[in-house]
């Protein structure tokens, strides 16, 4: 890993597991910018994330997003928070992991339903679908094991508030780059 990539931090998990908050919270408490992959395709293209997905497709919208993660991931001394699909593509994991300290936020299917319930921002979610929990879990057999396989760190948001989550990343970002 480049040294200067890692300064960075980037974010990886499921939907609603608190990526962009912790990621927000993070970077006011270590003075680094804040970027957000998803608000990022939003920005550029002018549209709701849910719009791109829907007009362009899936694999349409995960090459708008490999492009802006490799856009992000080559500045120095920043927060990126992934969409929750991001690591499914393989060139994203290896801009992901070469270029800065992967921390996984790891979140259950309740917490999901809670956190992502009524988010119209959530393109693979039905909004009032008794059929989430069958989407969430679906989604985790895939991405959960990839999430783990690809992370340097790995902090469990359930029963944890974003102090406490930010302060167990703090601590291994701070430890990370003391021995690398």
């Amino acid at each position: 890993m480049n040294s200067d990539k890692k300064k960075n931090i980037f974010l990886i998990g499921p939907m609603g597991a608190g990526k962009s908050t912790v990621g927000r919270y993070l970077s006011q408490a270590l003075d680094m910018f804040f970027y957000d992959s998803d608000f990022e395709i939003e920005k550029r293209t002018g549209v709701d994330i849910d719009w791109v997905f829907e007009v362009e497709g899936e694999s349409e919208f995960r090459i708008r997003e490999e492009k802006i993660i490799n856009e992000l991931t080559n500045k120095t001394g920043i927060i990126l928070s992934t969409g929750g699909g991001s690591i499914l593509s393989l060139k994203s994991r290896d801009l992901l992991q070469s270029r800065g300290v992967v921390i996984y936020l790891r979140t259950s299917i309740k917490e999901q339903l809670i956190r992502t319930n009524m988010d119209k921002k959530r393109p693979l979610l039905s909004l009032n679908s008794n059929n989430n929990e069958n989407i969430l879990r679906s989604l985790s057999v895939i991405r959960n094991p990839i999430y783990k396989k690809m992370s340097d760190f790995i902090v469990d948001t359930v029963n944890n508030d974003i102090p406490c989550i930010a302060s167990n990343i703090m601590r291994f970002f701070y430890g990370f780059n003391k021995i690398n």
